[in-house]
């Protein structure tokens, strides 16, 4: 599986002070703004990102929260077949999201939520 990157989610109740301690004391800029998510990527490594999720009942992407680690992946549709002839359990079925990506949530083995997703062409 190509694996082109991999994020933290950290879920928080306070974006504002999150993002004064991920923005300014670990230097980290901001690569995506968007209600109920901010996305942080390294100034030095681009691809070393993390994103911090809260909740907002306008949120653009409300399921965030309940994701550990966001994988972006070269073929979503192949991860998926490899999950389930894993046997792994899918916590949400892989479909396209209004944003532009394809993705399904996996539990690993010590259950934690991976959503696994890639860019829609």
């Amino acid at each position: 599986m190509e694996i082109r990157r991999a994020m933290p989610v950290i879920v928080t109740d306070d974006p504002a002070a999150a993002r004064e301690f991920y923005e300014s004391f670990l230097g980290f800029r901001v690569a995506m703004d968007e209600d109920g998510m901010t996305m942080f990527a390294s100034r030095s490594t681009p691809t070393t990102q993390l994103i911090v999720a809260w909740r907002s009942p306008t949120a653009v992407d409300p399921e965030l929260r309940s994701v550990d680690i966001s994988l972006e992946v070269g073929s979503v549709d192949a991860a998926y077949a490899l999950a389930q002839t894993a046997g792994l359990e899918i916590v949400r079925e892989i479909r396209n999201e209004a944003w532009g990506v394809r993705r399904f949530f996996v539990r690993d083995p010590a259950g934690r939520v991976i959503n696994v997703a890639g860019h829609l062409a």
